[in-house]
Order: C-alpha cells, then sequence, then structure tokens
C-alpha cells in the first residue's frame, strides 16, 4: 500500500533527526550504541503488549529509563559510555524477549508502517521536530564538545548536562523510528547515512548536509519500492543507505 502523506511526513522528519543525530554519534564514536540503544526498547515494548497499551508509549518510557540509566552509571564509574550501554542492550534484549512474542515481537523488531495510527504519526513529527531543534540551538557546544570535553569545560559547558541531553535525544530519535523501522532496523538508519557522508564530507557541516540528505533519500525509496515489492518498508530503506555506503567507499577510493 502506497504510503500516505502523513506517514511520508513522518519517515522524513524521522530521517532527518536520524540524520542530524547519526554525524554527532559516528564522530564521537558511537557507531555500535545505536542499535544497542534501539534495543532498550524492546523490554518496554513486550511490557506494553502485556498491559494492552501502545508499544510505542512502552518503547518510549524505556528508552528514556535506559538512556538515565547509562548516562549516570557513566558518571559513577567512568566506564565508557559504549561498554555501559552494551551491557544495558544485552539485559534488555533478553528481558524482551521473555516479554514478547509472537507477531508482536516481529512487529517491535522489524517495524510496520501500515499499522501507524494518526496519533502516532503527530507524536513523531512532533518529536522529530524536538531533536531537531535542540541539534540546531546546541550545535555549537556539540562541536566543542567533540573537539574536547575538557575544552568545553573551560569553556563554561556543563559537559555531563550536554551528554545527557544528547543521549536523550538519540533514544528520542530511536523512538520515533521504531514503529516505522522496527527495533532492529532503527540503529542502522542513524548509522549508516553518517557513516556514508563520513566518506565524503570535508567539514562536521557538509557530513550532517549529506548524512540527512542520505537518510531522506533511502527513506524515500524504501516508502516508495516497499508498495511495489510487497514489502515493508523498513527492510528496502537500510538496503538502500547500505548501497549508500558502499557506493560512497568507491567514490572514495577512486580520489
Amino acid at each position: 500500500m502506497t504510503p500516505s502523506f502523513s506517514q511520508l511526513s513522518l519517515a522524513l522528519a524521522m530521517a532527518i533527526a536520524a540524520g542530524l543525530v547519526g554525524s554527532i554519534a559516528v564522530m564521537r564514536r558511537m557507531t555500535l550504541a545505536s542499535d544497542a540503544i534501539s534495543h532498550v526498547a524492546l523490554p518496554g515494548v513486550g511490557v506494553a503488549i502485556l498491559l494492552h497499551v501502545s508499544p510505542m508509549l512502552g518503547a518510549l518510557a524505556a528508552l528514556l529509563f535506559g538512556t538515565l540509566l547509562v548516562w549516570a552509571v557513566e558518571r559513577q564509574t567512568r566506564v565508557p559510555t559504549e561498554a555501559i550501554i552494551g551491557v544495558v542492550f544485552s539485559a534488555a534484549l533478553a528481558i524482551g524477549s521473555m516479554l514478547a512474542s509472537g507477531e508482536e515481537l516481529i512487529e517491535a523488531l522489524f517495524g510496520s508502517a501500515s499499522s501507524l495510527s494518526q496519533g502516532e504519526i503527530a507524536i513523531g513529527i512532533a518529536a522529530a521536530v524536538l531533536v531537531i531543534a535542540f541539534l540546531w540551538h546546541a550545535r555549537n557546544t556539540l562541536l566543542i564538545r567533540l573537539v574536547s570535553a575538557d575544552l568545553a569545560r573551560t569553556a563554561g559547558i556543563d559537559v555531563a548536562r550536554l551528554d545527557l541531553y544528547f543521549l536523550l535525544a538519540f533514544a528520542l530519535t530511536v523512538a520515533l523510528g521504531l514503529r516505522y523501522l522496527g527495533v532492529l532496523l532503527m540503529g542502522s538508519l542513524i548509522i549508516i547515512p553518517a557513516a556514508t557522508a563520513r566518506q565524503l564530507a570535508r567539514s562536521l557541516r557538509e557530513m550532517q548536509v549529506l548524512s540527512v540528505a542520505i537518510a531522506v533519500l533511502s527513506t524515500l525509496a524504501g516508502a516508495l519500492v516497499a508498495p511495489l515489492a510487497h514489502r515493508e518498508s523498513g527492510p528496502l530503506t537500510i538496503a538502500a543507505a547500505s548501497l549508500a555506503f558502499f557506493a560512497s567507499l568507491a567514490v572514495r577510493n577512486r580520489k
């Protein structure tokens, strides 16, 4: 079924947010963290199914809890963010697999754009706008933080708070795409376009523009090809993004 205007609007808003968040995540070497964070949503989906409430609400609650847990443990122990996220992800995947089963689990893992309600679409678009607004407002402080945490502190930036806000933006981006792409694929839309853009860009700003463009074009390709192929749009979206990545490697090797 061809996606409606509202579904396509959510998909594009999700892609823009994913492209921007992914650019910062790749530069901070959080490429593996995106998939891990998306899996944290699975226990929330399972609990929501058991309670007969919207899986989106359960996923968002689990993501926010997981993000706060990662941030708090990192501050207290100084263990690298990637290691903490990996542990939380493993526990979340195990718990989520026990709580959810059958068709609900398949839909949670791979998404189902056709089953999105108008309320979920409206909330998703609002969440994407919030993430985009934060990243635009904090673009300079995030850039300084990328260069050096010590330099950021010297400039009067509260690094711990900034890291928390970015992790929350990351988690919110994952949450708004879960119903569209699913737990297994949403992290890929955050990382693959950004990793592709990094191969081609000469500055962070250029990388962000390219990352957003690749995410948007991949999402459009998935949404438009899905009805013709009689498949869900999520896997096709990630397949298109992956093709762009390998194409970027070929372009870079020719330079």
